[in-house]
């Protein structure tokens, strides 16, 4: 995923987006990492704990990694990685659904860096690498008198936000408790007016304000799709292994037409959405004001190949499928739950449209 070469006239971008030998030593590195710290009984352990999805342990053993800190500029005290390679640690995140707060560390600690050096921003952020505090972002602008879901919400100090035209960092002492939901992730409603009782401190105003919002959102659906993508090849890699070893009438089941197709059908998925995540990453990277659409196209594929790859799992497995004995429930409750945290995939078809054909005109 190497940078694009220009001449005078035409752009020359590349078409191979693989892996450069310092992106893959860093997928490598957290894969190793979470392989170790994140079996499948600690994840059902996770599940059950409260608030859900959260294991203070593996969130602390990334933080020595100075995970929050890849993607900050080196400027304000970060190591400078790009989407390029957050996608590839997101990724990672997803294949052992780890219970950490890492699309949300990531995404806001990025924010509060634009957001400029001085200020709240500044020593949040300082807290924030250093793992004193936790900081989410709100998916959504405010809308009057209704709070809303956030992700990580119930394990945040702070949530940034857009409250009519200022983006916001608002303060809480305690965070609310999460609710049951399918994914097992530590949600929570925050109530963003400063009315709430809670401290309210702005970040940005105006036209600003919204743009670092628009771009803190787009990112945090790209790390969620890598995230996807990396469960999605995972719940295949166990309907592979499973078909392989279920012996039936003296032959492996994988031998089988209904099932080999079904499992090729989710590979040919998982290898198409990671490229276009990929990509997407890439562009944001390099050429940010070309093809808009790629991250809301490489969302919404991962969307929808993170529910199909541990469907086909369940149905490889059969009864075993339908049983809480078989891992593949945590990959396809994490798929189904993950991918509505921001509400529903299918809109992201007006945000493709709007790319193409333009804003929505209402009918006179």
């Amino acid at each position: 995923m190497g940078q694009s070469d220009r001449t005078d006239e035409t752009p020359l971008r590349h078409a191979d987006f693989s892996l450069s030998e310092e992106q893959q030593a860093v997928r490598d590195a957290f894969r190793t990492a979470l392989e170790r710290s994140c079996p499948s009984e600690r994840v059902e352990a996770a599940a059950a704990a409260d608030p859900p999805g959260y294991d203070e342990k593996v969130w602390r053993q990334l933080l020595d990694m100075r995970v929050v800190a890849m993607g900050v500029p080196e400027e304000a005290g970060g190591d400078g990685a790009g989407l390029t390679e957050l996608v590839l640690v997101a990724e990672q995140q997803g294949a052992f659904l780890a219970p950490v707060p890492l699309v949300e560390a990531l995404v806001s600690a990025r924010l509060l860096a634009r957001c400029g050096r001085g200020g709240p921003a500044a020593e949040w952020l300082g807290d924030a690498i250093e793992g004193s505090r936790l900081a989410t972002v709100a998916l959504h602008p405010r809308r009057e008198g209704e709070p809303q879901l956030v992700p990580a919400g119930a394990i945040a100090d702070g949530v940034i936000g857009l409250v009519g035209d200022e983006l916001v960092l608002v303060r809480g002492d305690e965070p609310p408790r999460a609710p049951a939901n399918h994914g097992s992730t530590p949600l929570a409603s925050w109530d963003l007016n400063a009315a709430a009782g809670r401290e309210v401190q702005v970040l940005a105003s105006g036209g600003e304000a919204h743009e670092l919002f628009h771009q803190a959102t787009r990112e945090w659906k790209l790390l969620m799709a890598a995230a996807l993508v990396g469960l999605a090849d995972a719940a295949l890699r166990r309907g592979v292994e499973f078909a392989t070893d279920r012996i039936a009438f003296g032959v492996p089941i994988a031998t089988f037409q209904a099932v080999s197709h079904a499992l090729v059908d989710v590979a040919m998925a998982v290898t198409g959405t990671r490229r276009l995540v990929w990509k997407a990453a890439w562009y944001a990277d390099n050429e940010p004001t070309e093809s808009p659409d790629l991250i809301p196209m490489a969302y919404l594929a991962a969307a929808e190949t993170g529910m199909r790859a541990p469907t086909v799992g369940v149905h490889v497995q059969g009864g075993l499928g339908f049983t809480v004995e078989s891992d593949m429930h945590l990959f396809f409750r994490r798929a189904k739950g993950w991918a509505l945290v921001a509400g529903d995939p299918a809109r992201e078809l007006d945000a493709i449209a709007a790319v193409r054909y333009g804003p929505v005109v209402a009918a006179a």
